[in-house]
This record gives structure tokens, C-alpha cells and sequence, in this order.
């Protein structure tokens, strides 16, 4: 269980979890007997892809144990609430910085407003998420399956399913690895992100402080370059210069983080997962937008997906350039220390990273 956050908060974060949990649609149904082997099917998949992820990566977990960390299959809904709980977490102790910038604890109102929010945008990505690793809960962290997604994906891409459900534990198993590797990844992100949401928090109190029609002018103006593809996100926008360096460097983590991943759920290759290629070729289709409607293309680009598609292919276009110049073996130093980890003018130029850290 994720740890309850402490001080005053900017969301209300029991009401968030309560509304992504009740807006998450449920996803496709199925006969019980397809539904119970679908889940023994994730859980096998999640376990056999831990010895397969520990001899490509060539990656040790800190304390030398075989299991990577607790599996749960979900629905939807409980996906949704349980990053709730996640974000709560990440962002413990802004409360406070915002009570400090703003001289006053944000009113029940607006941290109802921001339940709502959040509980909006994780209800629709509840739809959209396969696996996740999540490495805030208790413990090592625990690896979310939702059920419903790769069940629909599945039927979606006409693949095998057996391969396809190994593949997606490959993907999060190697996330999993990555924070069991680097045991001081999870607070050095989340430290990150608390600097960057107080810095935008006091950016937020002097817009709140605005008159109504400069906050919708603003709000609407980058709405409107959002569709346009003229920021990488709604809130990219609303950043200053300086937060948008941090935000871009944070970016090049996740990059990492992703990219990696990709790579290395492909590289255990076709003996382990036969049809690992055409898997690839039409998630790669399915990434692009293929079979969404222009709707749902909105959403996804309002969102932010479209930002995360460039980090998958961003990251693994900077692992697979490193492995190119100095191995799987000099790759893995980028676990040894936040040191090492690429900064974003690395993550698009590969051969910075390698000189500075290998010389």
C-alpha cells in the first residue's frame, strides 16, 4: 500500500481516487472462463519473463534477489485509483510549499476542483495503459497488468497471446529491474518533480492571482497550441524558461526509462517470443494512431500521449546508439548513480553521454 501523504494538500486525494475509479469505463467484456485465464495468463507471463529480463539486460537487482517485485492484475478502475495514490505520494509536501508561496492552505474548493482534475485524466488513461510498474508503492514497488487493455489489444492486433502477454511483462519487468538496479532512482525523480511542481506552483499563484479574462485568454492559448503541436503538453505552455530545462531533463529520464524497456523486451528476441517481430510492426501501428477515430486523437494529443510516444523512440534511439559505441555492459552505467543518468541534450546526442561518462 502506498504511504498516506503528510501535510496539507493542493487535491483532494481520496475524492481523486473515488472519481477515476467511478468514470473508468470497464473496457470489453468476456465469458468468466476467458477472464479467469486471461489473469492466470499475466501472472505466468509476469513470472517468466523475470529470468529472461535478468539475462538480456545483464542487470543485477541492489539486493541480489530473483523476484523483481509483487505482480497485481486490475481492472481499470483500480489502476486508476491506485495512481492516485502514486501521484499523492510524488507530490507530498507541495501542499505546503503553495500555502507558503500563496500565504494561505489551497480552500477545500480547489482541492476539490484538482480531484477532479486528475480523476478526469486518469479515468481516460485507464483505458490506454497496458502494464505499469509502479515503484512508489510499499516496499520494492509492484507491477500493475490491466486485464481489460491487454485483452483488448490483443483482439485488436490478432496476435498470439501468449506472446503477446510474455512481451508486455518483458516491457515492465525491465522497469522493475531498473528501480530494483538503481534503488535511488524512485526518490530522485520524485525529488525532481517536487522542485519542478513548486517552482509551477508559484508560477500558478500569480495566474490565479490574474483577472478572469487574462486566466481563460491564457488557458485558451494554449489549448489552441497544444492541438497546433506547438507544446509537447497542455501544461508545457504555462512553464517558464527555466522549468521548461528541468521539465526536458526529467523528460530525458523517463526517455531512458522507456526506451530501454522497448529495447530490451525486443532483444530477448524470437526463441522466447516467436512472433516478437510482427508484435512489434503492428504495436508500432497501433502507437501511431492506427483504428482511433479523430476524437480520441484529441484526447490522446490534450493528454499528452503523443509526448510519450517520442520518449519510447527518443530512449531506445539513445540505448540502442550506446550499445552501438561501448556495449549492454557500458549502457548499464547509466544505473550506477543520478550522475549518469542523460541529461536532454544527451538523450538526443548519445555520443555526449558516452565521452562524458566513459571518457
Amino acid at each position: 500500500m502506498t504511504q498516506a501523504p503528510t501535510a496539507p494538500q493542493i487535491v483532494d486525494w481520496s475524492a481523486a481516487a473515488q472519481i477515476a475509479g467511478r468514470l473508468a469505463a470497464p473496457g470489453p467484456q468476456a465469458p468468466r472462463e476467458e477472464l479467469d485465464a486471461l489473469v492466470r495468463g499475466l501472472r505466468g507471463a509476469a513470472a517468466d519473463a523475470v529470468g529472461h529480463v535478468l539475462e538480456t539486460t545483464r542487470m543485477t537487482p541492489f539486493d541480489g534477489g530473483a523476484a523483481l517485485s509483487p505482480v497485481a492484475v486490475v481492472d481499470r478502475a483500480t489502476w486508476a485509483r491506485a495512481n492516485t495514490r502514486s501521484i499523492a505520494v510524488m507530490t507530498d509536501g507541495i501542499g505546503a510549499a503553495v500555502a507558503e508561496i500563496s500565504k494561505a492552505a489551497t480552500s477545500p474548493g480547489a482541492q476539490m476542483a484538482g480531484a477532479a482534475e486528475i480523476g478526469a485524466v486518469l479515468a481516460l488513461l485507464s483505458g490506454r495503459v497496458l502494464g505499469q510498474f509502479d515503484p512508489y508503492s510499499s516496499g520494492s514497488g509492484r507491477l500493475l497488468l490491466v486485464a481489460p487493455n491487454v485483452l483488448q489489444a490483443e483482439q485488436a492486433l490478432r496476435v498470439p497471446v501468449r506472446d503477446f502477454r510474455l512481451w508486455v511483462c518483458l516491457h515492465e519487468q525491465t522497469h522493475a529491474l531498473q528501480f530494483g538496479a538503481a534503488p535511488w532512482l524512485s526518490d530522485h525523480l520524485s525529488g525532481r518533480m517536487r522542485h519542478l511542481v513548486t517552482g509551477m506552483a508559484r508560477t500558478s499563484a500569480e495566474l490565479a492571482k490574474a483577472r478572469f479574462d487574462r486566466k481563460i485568454i491564457t488557458i485558451g492559448r494554449n489549448v489552441l497550441a497544444t492541438l497546433r503541436g506547438e507544446n509537447g503538453t497542455l501544461i508545457d505552455g504555462m512553464l517558464t524558461h527555466e522549468q521548461k530545462d528541468e521539465l526536458a531533463d526529467i523528460t530525458a529520464v523517463m526517455a531512458l526509462l522507456e526506451g530501454h524497456a522497448d529495447v530490451m523486451m525486443d532483444a530477448v528476441g524470437p526463441r522466447v517470443v516467436p512472433s516478437v517481430r510482427r508484435i512489434r510492426a503492428r504495436f508500432e501501428r497501433r502507437r501511431d494512431g492506427e483504428g482511433r477515430n479523430s476524437f480520441d486523437m484529441v484526447v490522446q494529443k490534450l493528454l499528452g500521449m503523443d509526448a510519450k510516444l517520442a520518449q519510447y523512440r527518443d530512449g531506445a534511439a539513445f540505448v540502442r546508439s550506446v550499445e552501438r559505441t561501448v556495449g549492454r555492459d557500458g549502457l548499464n552505467a547509466v544505473w550506477a548513480a543520478s550522475e549518469n543518468l542523460p541529461s536532454a541534450r544527451e538523450i538526443a546526442d548519445a555520443r555526449a553521454w558516452v565521452r562524458r561518462v566513459h571518457g
